[in-house]
């Protein structure tokens, strides 16, 4: 298990939710849903899409924004966005150990506010003209390349 966090804010699509559930019990990630979310965490597209591994992920549901950001401040936890605004390639970014990986809305991605929040901000360069990668894919990416520095080099 690491401490690495992914947090969802208000997610629309349950299967992205349950897929990226998926991922992190079988990376040992713990995962925040900041809710409202779009729809009802328990739904059954969740569970299919997370399958039999939601009993193996450590999730933490938090009321609203207000409450994940004191919480996570009080943790000494850097959040860190995966947005569309930032210059800096995720490949770049130095993670630590601590980092909470913050995912937005599929329809809006986060509002003004969060985005200031935040302590660091990543993008995952696409091809001119291509709006956005799937949530759940770019989880995927991003947890990939943040354990990859805090936890897989630790290994060998």
């Amino acid at each position: 298990m690491t401490n690495l966090r992914i947090a969802l804010y208000q997610p629309d699509i349950p299967g992205n939710t349950g897929t990226i559930l998926r991922l992190a019990a079988c990376l040992g990630l713990g995962v925040d849903v900041i809710e409202p979310a779009g729809f009802d965490i328990s739904d059954r597209n969740l569970k299919r899409a997370g399958m039999d591994y939601l009993s193996a992920v450590s999730l933490t549901r938090h009321v609203n924004w207000l409450q994940f950001d004191e919480w996570r401040r009080s943790e000494g936890r850097r959040l860190v966005l995966a947005t569309t605004k930032s210059p800096e390639p995720y490949t770049q970014f130095a993670y630590t150990p601590n980092d909470i990986l913050l995912f937005g809305r599929e329809s809006a991605g986060v509002p003004d506010h969060v985005h200031d929040a935040v302590e660091g901000r990543i993008l995952i360069p696409m091809i001119e003209g291509q709006r956005s990668i799937n949530v759940a894919m770019s989880a995927a990416m991003i947890a990939g390349e943040a354990m990859r520095q805090t936890v897989w080099s630790k290994m060998t």
